[in-house]
């Protein structure tokens, strides 16, 4: 029944998809094994029409963007995995901006520069979509999608689309992650600028991500969230952890706060090491780190 659905909304270009489809191409981290299905809808519409037709027969789905803050297990996904990457609508209305969940927010940073639009400065170096930025309210160079939010759009379970103002954003968190919403779009508020001085500073924030963080290798980016008075980096540098390797996951040697895949990592090198380095983080300062990276199981 799935697979006839497929093929027929394939065959009129709504969506592409594979069987038994390798999930590490789709992450940044490079790891991950197969899953049943990989879907990726082309619109919004199409995008609506398969979580129906999923949820009513109840097969087991998620729905990912650009893979870079996620960990898939090496044994796959059993179910479907839907990558919003192709839903890539964007709209500019003075300094209001739609965009849709798979926009990449590098691209989306460029496309404002060019509307000499600030606001998206800081997102000029996050590999992820809009639909996982705000999930997370990713940040960085002292922003995060929580200054420039106005609304989002969602599915909730009922198959209702419905909008919010109020996002409950906190330190990479949203009201996205207690819920089963599935992100649609958003409107973004940004200010006007000077397009010299906005690309001046994405340049600035990119060269800084360069010098500071292991943009050369594979990773999922900060393993661990920061809490009240506790940079979890610092801590892992000052115990002595740089380098610190299971098989092929290693605690990067430019900065702390990842783990990096030395070509060959599995998810469970990766997990094993986060478990050495909290273990050891505890032992040693009795501070509990909590992991930022999302663990997604087979099954």
């Amino acid at each position: 029944m799935l697979k006839d659905y497929l093929v027929k909304e394939s065959s009129f270009n709504r969506l592409t998809f594979q069987t038994d489809a390798r999930l590490a191409p789709h992450t940044t981290f490079g790891i991950g094994g197969l899953a049943d299905y990989l879907v990726t809808p082309h619109n919004e519409e199409a995008f609506l029409s398969l979580v129906t037709l999923l949820r009513e027969n109840e097969i087991r789905f998620g729905v990912f963007g650009n893979g870079s803050n996620l960990l898939f297990d090496d044994k796959g996904f059993r179910g479907v995995v839907i990558l919003t990457k192709g839903i890539r609508g964007v709209e500019f209305q003075d300094t209001l901006v739609k965009v849709s969940c798979g926009v990449p927010l590098i691209s989306l940073s460029i496309q404002a520069a060019r509307h000499s639009l600030s606001g998206l400065e800081f997102a000029c170096g996050i590999p992820g979509t809009v639909g996982g930025a705000i999930f997370m309210n990713a940040g960085a160079h002292g922003g995060a999608m929580s200054d420039i939010v106005l609304s989002s759009r969602y599915l909730d379970v009922q198959g209702n689309v419905l909008e919010i103002t109020q996002h409950d954003f906190a330190y990479r968190h949203s009201v996205y992650q207690d819920t089963d919403r599935i992100i649609l779009s958003c409107c973004l508020g940004l200010s006007y600028g000077t397009e010299s001085e906005i690309r001046a500073k994405m340049e600035e924030n990119k060269q800084k991500r360069t010098m500071t963080q292991p943009v050369n290798d594979k990773s999922a980016g900060s393993v661990f969230r920061r809490t009240e008075g506790v940079i979890p980096a610092a801590l892992i540098d000052r115990a002595g952890l740089k380098g610190l390797s299971v098989c092929g996951a290693s605690v990067s040697e430019k900065h702390a706060g990842f783990i990096v895949n030395r070509g060959d990592a599995t998810a469970c090198d990766v997990l094993s090491l986060i478990e050495l380095i909290k273990n050891r983080i505890d032992s040693v300062y009795g501070v509990q780190l909590i992991p930022e990276i999302r663990y997604i199981p087979e099954r």
